[in-house]
């Protein structure tokens, strides 16, 4: 008998945590301002709790930049809310808020110099990327990088003009004869980070 009431008791545990109670069928105005109200409350405690905090207790915490204070550094910044980090993944890199976020935009400084405004709702990672000697690894000779799984790469004025632009012409030119074309691959994009498409007064 005291084994089939734990039976009981366990499978209509089981059955609630499975199935949980449906919501209510509407709320009215009046609950639903009282929930933003209480969102916004937690959020003001949230930035007053990070102010009293330490930055350095707070690396490798993903939050939305309107939650981080100026002066932060902060990498795997997002572009888009909710679309993932796309900005400042290489190894040892990061960024940093030079304005305080309270209005919608947030200012960063990228590690190129490039300052760039960023919605607030996006999140992004206290700290910096890790392996920061990344780039002054050495290979030591020419079978490492085939270990890394790098091929040889093939000059483009080595080639003949079927098989690059770069390719054919008497002597070493790029231009393929008089059309003075810039440095392309061999697909025929231009080789100098892609085509432009920023302003050109932030490039000055």
């Amino acid at each position: 008998m005291a084994l089939w009431r734990c039976r009981t008791a366990s499978s209509i545990l089981f059955n609630r945590i499975l199935r949980p109670p449906p919501p209510p069928p509407f709320r009215n105005l009046s609950s639903a301002a009282a929930g933003l109200v209480h969102d916004q409350s937690t959020i003001e405690s949230m930035k007053r709790d990070l102010l009293n905090l330490d930055v350095n207790s707070q690396i490798g915490s993903c939050m939305p930049l309107a939650s981080m204070r100026i002066g932060t550094i902060i990498h795997n910044i997002e572009v888009n809310p909710g679309q993932g980090g796309k900005l400042v993944r290489a190894a040892g890199t990061r960024a940093k808020i030079l304005k305080e976020p309270k209005s919608r935009y947030c200012l960063i400084r990228l590690p190129s110099g490039v300052e760039k405004l960023i919605d607030s709702r996006c999140r992004a990672t206290v700290g910096t990327v890790s392996n920061p000697s990344h780039g002054a690894k050495k290979l030591r000779k020419a079978g490492h990088s085939r270990w890394l799984g790098r091929r040889p790469v093939v000059r483009g004025v080595a080639m003949n003009p079927v098989d690059h632009p770069h390719g054919g012409g008497e002597g070493r030119s790029k231009s393929s004869g008089s059309f003075g074309k810039t440095s392309r691959t061999p697909w025929g994009k231009p080789t100098k980070c892609g085509y432009k498409t920023a302003k050109s007064k932030r490039r000055k």
